[in-house]
């Protein structure tokens, strides 16, 4: 029987070599939320720009996969509206703009992507990708925990998962 921490362990260290320039952990304070993150650094190379990526004041932590196309247009009209941005990335953009839309930041978003959202205040957990589905998300949901993972082979590291198909969802 895996627990939650070593599953996100075995299941990053899958992902390696999706990202060799950092790879990140992080887990709610009750523990009952984690995200783990392997970074290839791209738009903003500095440590600043690691994931998984907080908003510490707002209780907001993100993993993101991908890249935003049209963040510097969306940082600038976040700025205007008067939010601060601590890094260049496109990451903190869905973050600061998830902060002033909410869910409706992904209609702001032109991309491809893959993130999730976890608003500790709420106790919410935001996943969207993008519309074509460029970067996938896999996750298994079993009315009391939901794993996910840009890689199918991530989820497969938790043994108590059935691998199975399941073809209503497939049709």
């Amino acid at each position: 029987n895996i627990n939650k921490q070593n599953w996100i362990q075995n299941a990053i260290n899958t992902l390696s070599h999706r990202g060799p320039d950092f790879i990140g952990e992080w887990w709610s304070k009750d523990h009952k939320v984690g995200f783990a993150h392997s970074r290839l650094s791209i738009i903003d190379l500095s440590s600043s720009a690691n994931q998984p990526m907080h908003l510490i004041n707002r209780g907001l932590s993100i993993i993101f996969n991908g890249e935003i196309y049209n963040y510097k247009d969306l940082r600038r009209k976040l700025e205007k509206l008067g939010h601060k941005f601590e890094t260049k990335s496109d990451t903190e953009v869905i973050l600061i703009s998830y902060v002033e839309w909410g869910f409706d930041c992904i209609n702001k978003l032109n991309g491809m992507f893959a993130f999730s959202i976890y608003d500790s205040r709420q106790q919410k957990l935001f996943i969207a990708r993008d519309r074509a589905g460029q970067k996938p998300i896999f996750y298994h949901y079993d009315k009391e925990t939901i794993y996910f993972s840009s890689e199918l082979k991530a989820l497969f590291e938790n043994n108590n998962l059935k691998k199975k198909i399941d073809f209503e969802s497939l049709d």
